[in-house]
């Protein structure tokens, strides 16, 4: 991973950050396709 005292550019903590974010969305969208494919699956049961 990084060094201790590693000092990050403005630049590299907003991409950080970004890719952070896109990450949370992307997990937040899978969780909400799986409940909605098991409430689909229960439903038809």
């Amino acid at each position: 991973m990084s060094e201790e005292g590693e000092r990050l550019t403005p630049e590299q903590l907003r991409r950080r950050r970004r890719r952070s974010i896109a990450i949370a969305l992307a997990l937040g969208a899978l969780m909400v396709l799986f409940y909605l494919i098991t409430i689909a699956r229960l439903g038809s049961a």
